[in-house]
């Protein structure tokens, strides 16, 4: 998914996302609450969970990593809370996908190592070497696995984000058809719309007229003036930004994989680099000693939490892409 800016709908939620842009957070920002209820810290000072370093999981670190000394991991542009994004000093990056990159490199004995890029670069930079791990809400797909190995930790939900108070609910496709709801190109979101849309077509409905914006400050405002009854994207930033604002609401949610596979969100490795099991190993140990819970609840994503991480998993399928 690329990185939503920010929004428009309301002051808290301007004041949290003008850091993300560069510009300055009012003071107001700090202690704002997640989804459920829980307070967010939003300040430099995280004060992030750890966990202690397994030295037989460090050892399955590719060499030029260990010696290295750090975990280099690639994301996107800090712009996407509670998944990742800026503190109120404007340089800090935080959220629930450091959080979890920092606890991974605790295990691996390493220093982890930040590099925000835009979404379409996350990849050109893994493929190219540049970069040991992706950890930006990348879903697990079929085509990906071609080139990629995934280690999961989070499921994949997907929601529709309207105005609240807008009545109305969506279960499946038949419940966006005559509908105008955005999302961003390039994403299983939009693929999954494209898939409804027409799905809905062959069966006699009305077309759904979808909007494309990159920015959740286009999408925002377009939701705010009326122009478009919701948009889709990830959900844990649509249910944030909803318990911000009080202005907009969840209507439905939807696994990102498809009707016929529960979506997962995985740590991406350039395919068989040799990390991916490094990675799969210390994810099991901090979901097992509980640090990961620790770090769900911190954003209040707990509803995400996975049992265990899996490697390479079925994804979202190639006709669905």
């Amino acid at each position: 998914m690329p990185a939503p800016r920010r929004s428009l709908l309301a002051l808290p939620a301007v004041a949290l996302l003008l850091a993300a842009c560069g510009g300055p957070a009012p003071a107001e920002t700090k202690g704002n609450t997640a989804p459920d209820g829980t307070k967010v810290n939003l300040t430099a000072d995280q004060k992030r969970v750890t966990t202690a370093k397994v030295d037989a999981i460090a050892a399955l670190v590719p060499e030029e990593i260990r010696k290295r000394g750090t975990l280099k991991v690639v994301d996107s542009l800090g712009t996407v809370p509670p998944l990742d994004f800026y503190a109120d000093d404007n340089k800090t990056i935080i959220g629930v996908e450091p959080d979890i990159a920092s606890l991974l490199a605790d295990v691996l004995g390493l220093k982890v190592e930040f590099n925000p890029v835009s979404w379409e670069n996350i990849f050109v930079g893994l493929d190219s070497g540049k970069y040991d791990v992706g950890l930006s809400n990348i879903t697990v797909t079929e085509a990906r696995k071609e080139k990629y190995d995934f280690a999961t930790y989070r499921l994949d939900i997907l929601g529709f984000e309207a105005k609240k108070g807008s009545g109305w609910k969506v279960a499946g496709p038949k419940d966006v058809a005559g509908r105008t709801i955005s999302v961003a190109s390039g994403t299983n979101q939009e693929k999954l719309l494209v898939a409804w849309n027409e799905e809905n077509v062959k069966a006699g409905l009305k077309p759904v007229d979808i909007k494309y914006f990159q920015n959740s400050s286009d999408y925002y405002l377009a939701l705010s003036s009326g122009r478009i009854d919701a948009h889709l994207g990830p959900n844990p930033v649509a249910a944030f930004h909803g318990a911000q604002t009080g202005e907009t609401e969840i209507v439905g949610t939807y696994s990102g994989a498809g009707a016929q596979v529960l979506g997962k969100i995985g740590a991406t490795t350039k395919k068989d680099n040799g990390l991916v099991n490094a990675l799969h190993q210390a994810l099991d140990t901090v979901i097992k000693n509980g640090t990961y819970g620790q770090v769900l609840k911190r954003w209040g994503l707990e509803n995400e939490a996975v049992q265990s991480s899996e490697l390479n998993p079925p994804g979202l399928p190639k006709t669905n892409q």
